[in-house]
């Protein structure tokens, strides 16, 4: 199976959050060609948040260890169709460059890894252990029906995963430079502050919730959570949004809010940093007399895996085929390592990502043959 024709027939099915349109039967299809036990697992949201999510796990072989592909088939939209110079589901390959959308991030790797199984395959057809595939339709989005549902259907089957490769775009500019072991978690929440309404004119006689609003904004913002460590940068809590619905120039409001999003590093929980917040937010509305609620949701948290056999085994395989050594971080945002890293240790490496969720997303064709093989060598190496 060849890389370059699998990402382009992937590449082809608009399988934009939460439409599936084909790509995961699409995977489940190549995968049964080289002996796969392929389970479709679609899952529901009880609350209709989110739509009905397909998924697959699928895995060839039964004896340990077993060792997980995870990856994604959802794309997010393409934006405005004239800024592309190709249709962003009609990929095409221009200088060297397969376009389209879902080429970075992340249909290249999936097609990589598959066509690295199948050359696997064809070398070693017996081997002492197993592979398996994590393919979810619901990462770019909310992320409810997806990996998160998976992980937790393996745990109550107590399917075993030893080490789980996520195929990630985690290279800034040249394929090599950068495995992530691990990510900063992330919380979001809404701060919403009620005072009194009234008239400009009379405002001793109402309570301005914007005020104290400004000043609880003003506090976040210049508190600083810690320094970072050897591990993590520094955790930072960024105000997004402030919102106030009046429409009249002359009427206090009864009620502002505000929304916020913590980056965290291993130093911290949610738990602690619900704990910070809410206590900085009730003393500030305590002095100005306002009553305040805070709506946290927590979308990850920071985890950190420690460099094994398995990790040194993966860097040195991508430093022999791109002459590169590969940095281990865990910077930027989240990924569904956050769920898998509950039942395996894991690693993120994929193509370079500076071109992903942009007008004509793209990969070079050298990238693409160069990432099979660094799969195809750990393949190789961790089943020796």
């Amino acid at each position: 199976m060849n890389e370059l024709k699998l990402a382009k027939e992937l590449i082809k099915f608009p399988s934009v959050t939460p439409k599936d349109a084909g790509a995961i039967g699409y995977v489940a299809k190549q995968l049964k060609k080289l002996g796969f036990d392929c389970k479709i697992l679609e899952f529901k949201d009880k609350n209709k948040i989110s739509k009905p999510i397909k998924n697959i796990y699928a895995r060839l072989g039964k004896k340990s260890p077993n060792l997980c592909y995870a990856g994604h088939t959802d794309v997010v939209p393409p934006g405005n169709l004239k800024d592309w110079t190709v249709n962003p589901f009609r990929p095409l390959i221009k200088n060297n460059h397969l376009i389209g959308r879902g080429a970075n991030d992340m249909k290249s790797s999936i097609a990589c890894f598959i066509s690295a199984v199948d050359k696997f395959l064809k070398k070693r057809k017996k081997f002492n252990g197993s592979i398996s595939f994590l393919i979810t339709g619901d990462e770019e989005a909310l992320a409810i029906n997806g990996t998160k549902k998976v992980v937790d259907y393996l745990k109550k089957k107590k399917e075993r995963i030893d080490f789980c490769i996520v195929g990630e775009p985690t290279n800034p500019n040249k394929l090599g430079e950068m495995i992530k072991i691990g990510r900063r978690g992330s919380i979001s929440g809404t701060i919403i502050i009620s005072g009194s309404q009234g008239h400009v004119a009379y405002p001793h006689l109402s309570n301005n919730p914007i005020n104290t609003l400004v000043k609880i904004c003003k506090k976040l913002n210049e508190h600083k959570l810690d320094k970072g460590n050897k591990n993590f940068q520094p955790s930072n809590l960024e105000i997004t949004s402030i919102n106030v619905d009046n429409a009249a120039a002359n009427v206090i409001p009864a009620m502002a809010r505000a929304q916020f999003n913590v980056r965290f590093n291993n130093l911290h929980t949610s738990s602690s940093l619900k704990k910070k917040i809410n206590s900085i937010v009730k003393n500030l509305c305590k002095k100005n007399k306002c009553k305040f609620k805070i709506d946290f949701h927590v979308n990850g948290e920071s985890f950190l895996t420690k460099p094994n056999k398995t990790i040194y085994i993966a860097r040195d395989i991508i430093k022999k085929v791109t002459k590169i050594k590969p940095k281990f971080s865990t910077t930027g945002g989240t990924s569904d390592a956050r769920f898998i890293k509950k039942i395996a240790p894991c690693l993120e490496f994929g193509l370079v990502n500076k071109t992903m969720h942009k007008v004509d997303e793209c990969v070079s064709l050298k990238d693409l043959k160069n990432l099979t093989k660094i799969y195809q060598n750990i393949l190789e190496d961790y089943f020796r």
